[in-house]
């Protein structure tokens, strides 16, 4: 009987003891090589380098985007317009994709009435698009959108929008 409880001891503490190596490897695994993705979620103000074409180039377009990790939804919204209402824009209007290696690729539709800044609903189209960006130092974004029924793509880039302007924007409306 004494010679089991010995053996049981000796059992039960190589097993905590591995247990706790093995905590120990996969916490320092862990800490050096998983990185979460930079946090990139808020208000970007996006700048066309060229027009689109048959397009009325827009004062501001804005560029809502939303990440989980490293999944990601955006939307545009028009520069005059509350993008913190969810009533802003129409619900299929919106891009998803996902943020890998410091690049952004998102897909979706696009409402030519922002894109173009036209007033009336009936003459505005839904673009289904795509975006390609890279993230650069200091928060800024630069790539290139590609529109349904056009051959062409539009590079631009988007400078975030610091939320102290973005609130008092919105106040003053």
């Amino acid at each position: 009987m004494n010679n089991f409880k010995f053996k049981s001891l000796i059992f039960y503490g190589v097993t905590i003891a591995g247990v706790l190596l093995l905590f120990k490897v996969v916490s320092a695994y862990g800490e050096t090589s998983l990185k979460a993705p930079p946090a990139i979620q808020g208000h970007y103000r996006l700048a066309l380098v060229e027009d689109i074409p048959n397009c009325e180039k827009p004062e501001k377009l804005i560029l809502n985007i939303q990440q989980s990790g490293i999944y990601l939804n955006a939307a545009f919204v028009a520069a005059n317009t509350n993008a913190e209402t969810p009533n802003s824009h129409p619900k299929n209007d919106y891009l998803s994709g996902i943020f890998s290696d410091r690049n952004l690729s998102l897909s979706g539709k696009i409402d030519r009435g922002i894109l173009c800044n036209i007033a009336s609903a009936s003459n505005s189209l839904v673009h289904s698009a795509t975006m390609q960006m890279q993230l650069l130092d200091k928060g800024n974004l630069t790539g290139q959108l590609a529109l349904s029924g056009s051959t062409r793509t539009f590079r631009f880039t988007a400078v975030p929008e610091k939320n102290q302007e973005r609130s008092q924007k919105l106040k003053s409306h």
